[in-house]
């Protein structure tokens, strides 16, 4: 069952929330406490699946000479690969527009090559994939990423307006799972939490419970 907190909070958001003439995106933020950014191995970048999807799937490119059919995700050959190095702005325009990248190991050092300075400030370099293509896109459709690289912030997509309140608190708690699990201290590490439209103020989650007075 979806945490009453986290519906309180989408439906604040929704009240405060000015009418668009189109679906507002939905990101959860996540303030770390206690958290040591100098060390390496606490800064990542990982998927998450969504239970109920982003709102809109994500677009998945794959890099492949030998893969015929990646469902939902468009394929990329080497020789394709060669034209985007003759074109940067091509290049430049595939990363902004493309969520996750998945590859064959054998494209990985052309892609270092031609896409390199685009993916890495972006947090996107390609995933390996080796096999069950369609089943590792299927799932990258319905996923986020989950950053920490120079603050101890993280923000990421949980869903658009359009989406039922209680799809919208799963997927809160599907990422605050993961975070538990991933950060060194668990639970801990969190701090403030917020849900934020496109173009709104940002509403805090109160999942603290109140101290019972002695």
């Amino acid at each position: 069952m979806a945490n009453e907190k986290i519906l309180s909070a989408i439906k604040q958001l929704r009240e405060k929330s000015s009418k668009r003439n189109f679906s507002q995106s939905i990101d959860l933020i996540v303030s770390l406490r206690e958290f040591d950014l100098k060390k390496a191995e606490n800064k990542f970048s990982e998927e998450v699946v969504l239970p109920h999807g982003r709102g809109k799937d994500a677009s998945v490119v794959v890099f492949s000479d030998t893969i015929k059919d990646a469902g939902e995700a468009q394929i990329f050959t080497g020789e394709d690969l060669n034209n985007l190095a003759k074109n940067k702005r091509a290049a430049k325009k595939l990363v902004s527009s493309t969520d996750f990248f998945l590859s064959e190991s054998k494209l990985m050092p052309v892609i270092g090559k031609v896409l390199g300075q685009f993916v890495g400030p972006r947090g996107k370099l390609p995933k390996i994939v080796a096999s069950d293509v369609k089943s590792v896109v299927k799932n990258l459709r319905k996923s986020v990423r989950v950053r920490i690289k120079d603050a101890p912030v993280i923000q990421c997509l949980i869903g658009k307006e359009n989406m039922k309140d209680e799809e919208i608190a799963e997927n809160v708690e599907a990422v605050l799972a993961f975070l538990e699990k991933k950060l060194p201290k668990g639970k801990h590490n969190i701090g403030k939490l917020m849900l934020k439209t496109t173009m709104g103020e940002p509403v805090k989650i109160e999942l603290q419970e109140a101290k019972q007075a002695k």
